[in-house]
């Protein structure tokens, strides 16, 4: 392949791939996975061989596991406040429908004013309303920085089978 050319799809590629590690800040965007697809279609274009073979695996089990745990913390942490499965459910779909209606920030905060409000809806306290919806929002912080730090692990390890 033409060196140029070669550069050109590897600046595209990392782009693409820093504005997925840079949508993370969305709970429902699924930027891994992007980051996941575009390694995938690098591989098509350029060749896996045997070190792109290796680390594409290690960046899949990465995506998985970094999906994986991301939705786990985020309702982890509202669930040992005391939140109703059903309360994490309306947050979530209050949260989907937030971020395609208007922006994924509103979806951020749709979600969390739909936990207060299930939860004040099923408890009928406000304060614990308020602690689970605190605990859902501790969560998504800690989720937000293991989705990071797994995609810019995955970004690394593409740059190695890309660069070297």
């Amino acid at each position: 392949m033409d060196p140029r050319l070669e550069l050109l799809i590897n600046l595209m590629i990392l782009a693409g791939m820093l504005v997925a590690l840079c949508g993370l800040v969305v709970p429902v965007f699924p930027g891994l996975i992007v980051i996941w697809l575009l390694a995938l279609l690098y591989g098509i274009v350029a060749g896996f061989g045997m070190l792109g073979a290796v680390l594409f695996v290690i960046i899949t089990a990465l995506a998985i596991l970094g999906e994986v745990s991301d939705n786990l913390l985020m309702g982890k942490k509202a669930r040992q406040e005391g939140a109703r499965w059903r309360s994490i459910a309306l947050a979530f779909i209050a949260g989907i429908v937030g971020s395609i209606v208007f922006t994924p920030l509103i979806g951020i905060a749709a979600a969390l004013a739909g936990l207060f409000l299930a939860e004040l809806f099923f408890s009928r306290d406000h304060r614990k309303a308020l602690a689970v919806t605190k605990g859902m929002a501790i969560g998504w912080g800690w989720a937000f920085v293991l989705r990071f730090g797994t995609g810019l692990m995955m970004i690394a390890l593409w740059a190695i089978w890309a660069w070297v």
